[in-house]
């Protein structure tokens, strides 16, 4: 045993335990069992060509040495990003506990209801300090929540609007540059024409469907849109407002203007810079919206026996539904930070967020009344915590600040602004201002005068409470706020306790070594538009991350900016677009998707502009090729792209494979590879060896990015040296290709923080170890399905009667029992588990990935319960619905009531193996009520008296 390989603490498999698996599996060796799954011609011949793995130690050295090649500036740049300071009672419980990191997308809401209840705070603060009715659980980042915005209002135009010719939407030019970039990304594929002008100026027109305003502006003014928003709903035009949240606390909320949507981003409320992302962005609209309302949205509805409960409302798994008809592709959130934000606004309640806000006013206004003192015009009329200067030295001010370790925001030649934010102090005052005096050679004045009380206008001053629910008054004592934080910690299932076998999703270890930079200032405190040379640290990271990526691919290029899988599926096809653009070719915009694949696949098409091809699979879970053919003949002259899971989403490695891409190419098309099942291949084959052209990669699943309870995601794409130079850029810092689309998401290279994890992960397994992991994780479903054998039916198979990484078991014969897949999935809750993967992508199924992390005893376990529900099942009978199935989950209220009436024992209910009782999980509550919810949406902090009116 090597104490100090990391291989050795992430793949759970020990040595010893190999011979007695395959022994079951019925392989003779780990070689034999990947010569059944995987097919030889697409098998790489050599290893990896990475560097040989690091330990621990020597990974964490690596990122302290990083790290110090990072320069600590004070960043006045603002632009969407301000420093802020996470409150240590969150930073401790919540961003670095796997309690909470570590959980899953809350589907199984019994499991999940700390952290919905976090959502759900989430949800009332945005509600509040918008002044909106209803508000989803966080989008990726500001901009991407703003082009969401402009598509919504887009689907929702009125029945006499639906004309050619009304596809105009104005966006201000105060609207941030990287959200401008966005839109125009989003934009150009949908037909809809933007309009870039001054507010004040605007002619309203019924060729406008809606508008984009920024609140404050780019620069820091302050508008009153009141007359604005009243003028557009005359002529019918729809408003959105990308908004401050910190503002928001001091500032008329654009809720009481009427508005339509109120968008921004929640990173002020606590979360690290991170050189761009991960943040919690946030969308509010009006009730009207609720059902086109993008992403996800946490409501109250009751259980089974009346009592209260959360659980995700209306638009869950929308993409899995409406599939091309769905007017988002939104998939992951940002949940993590949507729940530290909501936390952030718990600890300081009202009052809290009322001093932090007045105090980065007054700063601001200090700083402004300061610098104008010594002569510089100040261009801003209104401003809450950003100042415009006009100067005649903007080269001698930038190197006075950056000799003195300070950033500001060089607009042009003669303008500069300043954002000042929380993390702001009394002593950051001078060198602040001598940014100014001594680019002047001016002598510096006396002391300083601090200025109190606001300089906002009475008609732009907030009136309007906020936060006065009880949860954002109770837990101001780090005390009182750790134990509300561990209350609800310990409602939610977390890898932590148990293995999470949902198939596709990926569930393995986030390891410690790989978590722990991310709580350093150094990487934190980055902001994403300083100066490259500034962020030297970051940049050798996401560089040899994206070198790693391309030898895992097989691909020429990377680029990290999409920061979710549905994002990078999105890049992915705008970017094969811009290629078939580039050769004359922009009618090719058929793009063929299988009938199986994830949802946001045909979503992500519809959004880049391409008619949806639907091809059949066959008995076996593959690609029905002679249905496939005859598309691809039909639509030849205008075939784009083709969409295609490997392995297939049904578990299978299709041996078909290369004669399909094949196909395709001799057809025109390019070859679109969705990451999602990347364990299975990584190191044995590679998505350029089975001949695509760009595949998205899941660093939230194969390259353990943690899942957060739903978000942060990394969806980077790989791709073809042809594809290379229309890699995504940025209006700010330059990124991408030489023909580059505009923006995918607001920063240069996303979530930049969060792919530390990732490249982690890849420095301490090296080549080796990340193969081994591949073998163990197909090792490990191999051996789950054999210990099912006879008991659960695994649907499909590949040639070999071997499954990938992941298998799908038939739940539907049960039915003759009265029994339902969901039956089954409430249950494995009372063994300690959270269910696999239900419905999707067969109906009444269950798709199980146990992930290379597992060990042999968790893996028998969950078999064990799998085998006892099965032997349960047979006990059932449509006639009596009162069993333990159908009564799953049971919860410690129901087994310790003075009542019992159920004919089976409490120890059935609540330990029905040995194993139970030595880490019993109590769900909070039982099953919830669907359909309730959904007739009573409650999506804020309900006051008492409010509920018992429902």
């Amino acid at each position: 045993m090597n104490t100090q390989s990391f291989a050795l603490r992430h793949i759970g498999i020990r040595e010893k335990d190999i011979e007695k698996m395959l022994s079951v599996i019925g392989a003779d060796s780990i070689e034999e069992l990947i010569e059944q799954t995987i097919p030889a011609d697409i098998r790489l011949n050599e290893g990896l060509t990475l560097p040989e793995a690091l330990t621990e130690q020597e990974f964490l050295n690596l990122s302290q040495n990083l790290a110090e090649k990072n320069r600590m500036f004070k960043s006045y740049i603002g632009m969407g990003y301000h420093e802020s300071i996470t409150p240590s009672v969150i930073k401790r419980n919540i961003l670095e506990n796997p309690g909470w990191y570590t959980a899953y997308t809350p589907y199984q809401a019994e499991i999940a209801q700390g952290r919905l209840e976090a959502l759900l705070n989430f949800q009332t603060v945005v509600c509040d300090l918008t002044k909106m009715e209803i508000a989803n659980a966080s989008l990726l980042d500001e901009s991407t929540a703003a082009a969401e915005a402009m598509t919504m209002l887009f689907d929702v135009r009125s029945r006499n609007q639906k004309k050619e010719n009304v596809v105009k939407f104005f966006v201000s030019e105060e609207v941030l540059p990287q959200t401008l970039s966005l839109l125009q990304t989003r934009a150009i594929p949908l037909g809809i024409e933007l309009v870039i002008g001054d507010h004040e100026n605007f002619e309203f027109s019924t060729d406008f469907y809606g508008a984009l305003l920024q609140y404050p502006g780019k620069h820091g003014q302050v508008n009153d849109y009141a007359e604005f928003v009243s003028k557009a709903q005359e002529s019918n035009i729809k408003v959105a407002v990308a908004a401050d949240i910190l503002s928001l606390v001091l500032l008329t909320p654009p809720g009481e203007w009427g508005v339509d949507v109120v968008v921004g981003t929640t990173q002020r409320f606590g979360i690290p810079l991170g050189y761009g992302g991960p943040h919690a962005a946030f969308f509010a609209t009006k009730e009207a919206y609720k059902r086109n309302i993008p992403g996800r949205i946490i409501g109250l509805t009751k259980d089974t026996d009346g009592n209260d409960a959360l659980r995700m409302a209306l638009q869950t798994r929308e993409q899995h539904i409406k599939r091309d008809k769905a007017t988002s592709n939104i998939c992951t959130a940002q949940v993590l930070l949507a729940v530290m934000a909501g936390m952030y606004a718990v600890y300081h309640g009202p009052e809290g967020l009322k001093d932090i806000a007045t105090r980065v006013h007054n700063y601001t206004k200090t700083v402004a009344e300061t610098i104008k003192a010594y002569g510089f015009e100040q261009l801003n009329t209104v401003y809450f915590d950003t100042i415009k200067f006009k100067v005649n030295n903007v080269q001698g001010i930038r190197t006075v600040s950056e000799s003195k370790g300070i950033n500001l925001n060089y607009i042009d030649d003669e303008t500069v602004s300043i954002s000042i934010n929380e993390a702001f102090t009394k002593k950051d005052i001078r060198p602040l201002v001598n940014c100014f005096v001594e680019s002047q050679a001016l002598n510096e004045k006396g002391s300083i005068t601090e200025y109190e009380g606001q300089t906002i206008p009475d008609a732009l001053v907030r009136k309007s409470s906020f936060l006065e629910h009880e949860t954002f008054n109770s837990y101001h004592s780090e005390t009182d706020m750790m134990r509300y934080i561990k209350k609800l910690e310990r409602k939610d299932l977390s890898l932590n306790h148990s293995m999470i076998s949902l198939g596709s999703c990926t569930m393995k270890l986030n390891a410690a070594s790989e978590m722990l930079p991310l709580s350093w200032a150094r990487w934190g405190n980055i902001h994403p538009f300083v100066p490259v040379e500034q962020a030297e640290g970051y940049h050798l990271v996401l560089r040899e991350l994206e070198e790693q990526l391309n030898v895992i691919t097989g691909f020429a290029a990377t680029s990290l900016q999409p920061n979710s899988g549905a994002q990078g599926e999105y890049a992915g096809l705008m970017v094969i677009r811009a290629y078939h653009e580039s050769r004359g070719e922009s009618h090719r915009n058929i793009c063929i998707i299988p009938a199986s694949a994830h949802g946001t696949n045909p979503a992500s098409a519809v959004m880049a502009g391409m008619k949806v091809v639907v091809t059949k699979t066959d008995e076996q879970g593959n690609i029905d090729v002679v249905d496939l053919e005859e598309k691809v003949n039909e639509h030849s002259e205008n075939l784009a792209a083709l969409m295609v899971t490997y392995p297939s989403t049904h578990g299978v490695f299709e041996s078909s494979i290369r004669y399909i891409t094949k196909l395709i190419h001799d057809n025109g098309g390019q070859v679109y590879m969705d990451g999602a099942n990347m364990n299975a291949q990584v190191g044995l084959t590679n998505p350029a060896t089975i001949g695509a052209d760009v595949c998205h990669l899941n660093l939230h699943k194969t390259f353990a990015i943690p899942h957060g309870g739903g978000g942060p995601g990394v969806g980077p794409i790989c791709v073809a040296e042809q594809l290379k130079p229309f890699l995504p850029s940025n209006p700010l810092i330059e990124t991408g290709g030489e023909k580059a689309i505009t923006a995918i998401s607001a920063a240069p290279w996303g979530s930049s923080l969060v792919c530390l994890i990732s490249y982690g992960y890849i420095k301490m397994l090296g080549a080796e170890g990340l193969t081994d992991a591949t073998k163990m994780a197909i090792l490990n479903a191999n051996y789950i399905k054999a210990r099912l054998n006879g008991a659960f039916e695994v649907l499909y198979l590949g040639e070999q009667g071997r499954v990938g990484h992941e298998m799908i078991i038939d739940c539907r014969p049960f039915k003759e029992n009265g029994i339902e897949v969901t039956d089954i999935a409430k249950r494995l809750m009372d063994y300690g588990y959270h269910s696999p993967t239900v419905s999707f992508p067969v109906g009444g199924t269950m798709m199980i990935e146990p992930t290379e992390s597992e060990s042999l005893v968790e893996l028998d376990r969950f078999c064990d319960a799998l085998l006892s529900i099965r032997a349960e099942i047979t006990e059932a009978s449509v006639e009596d619905a009162n069993n333990v199935l159908k009564n799953a989950p049971h919860t410690l209220a129901m087994v310790t009531s003075d009542n019992w009436g159920f004919p089976y024992s409490r120890q059935k209910a609540a330990f029905p193996l040995t194993y139970v009782a030595e880490n019993k999980f109590w769900p909070t509550v039982r099953r919830t009520d669907e359909a309730f919810g959904d007739r009573n949406l409650m999506c804020t902090c309900p006051a008492v008296e409010e509920y018992a009116e429902v």
